[in-house]
């Protein structure tokens, strides 16, 4: 891992971006204290540095206020990474059937699955580079998109111990199975009227994770128009989960 930024901002967060090989990232710990901080790996859609004002300031506040450290990678694909042909094409696809209303299962598998299988690893040796750092000690989670991401971290990676998952992404079968095995506590976070998100997907995947300490909250409104108070519900479910004061 390699810091190429650095800036203390205006409520004492560390803010850092890194590179990991490839991957661009972005880090941000809290002020010094007396003990390693719980790590909060914050997932996304694509598009780093275009989202970093959205991530920042859900970065900055749990930093801030509950001591955490959260760091964010990109996508494979998204920003200025290679796009992933595949995926690519299949974009293209799921668009020409939704307009079309032609089943997408099969398009939804060549579209997500790929991030997946590469997007997961990623986190992973991400993962242990910043435990690495004599700043962070976990515990850890994870929150964020694309959920099927979170889905395969959660069921793979022992050491997350909870994440706070956004719907709003088109999830393959695969994945629904997979979601079987979740144990750790969940928080899962849905748009009610999120125009490019199939709800009764959504909540059937909810009704499927196993863990047996899950919670949705479901909001009005848009894709886009996640309340801000949803900011620090994801604070203090994290709070519950990994503090270690």
């Amino acid at each position: 891992m390699r810091f190429t930024s650095e800036q203390r901002l205006d409520d004492g967060v560390l803010e850092r971006d890194f590179t990991l090989g490839e991957i661009p990232g972005i880090l941000w710990t809290p002020e010094s204290g007396s003990a390693p901080a719980p790590l909060i790996l914050v997932g996304h859609p694509g598009g780093l540095q275009q989202m970093r004002p959205r991530l920042a300031a859900r970065a900055r506040h749990y930093a801030a206020e509950y001591g955490f450290a959260a760091a964010a990678i990109e996508v494979p694909g998204g920003g200025d990474r290679p796009r992933l042909a595949a995926a690519e094409q299949a974009r293209a696809d799921l668009r020409r059937a939704m307009e079309a209303g032609e089943p997408v299962d099969e398009i939804v598998d060549a579209l997500v699955l790929p991030v997946v299988e590469k997007a997961v690893p990623e986190w992973q040796a991400t993962l242990d580079a910043l435990l690495s750092l004599p700043e962070i000690g976990g515990p850890v989670g994870y929150e964020g998109g694309v959920i099927s991401v979170g889905i395969r971290l959660a069921v793979v990676e022992p050491r997350i111990s909870a994440a706070n998952l956004f719907a709003g992404s088109f999830v393959p079968a695969t994945l629904f199975e997979e979601a079987r095995q979740v144990t750790i506590p969940l928080q899962v976070l849905l748009q009610w009227d999120d125009e490019g998100n199939d709800r009764q997907a959504a909540l059937d995947l909810f009704d499927t994770f196993g863990t047996k300490e899950k919670t949705l909250h479901a909001n009005l409104g848009g894709h886009t128009g996640v309340p801000s108070f949803e900011i620090d519900a994801g604070a203090r479910f994290f709070a519950r989960h990994l503090s270690q004061r």
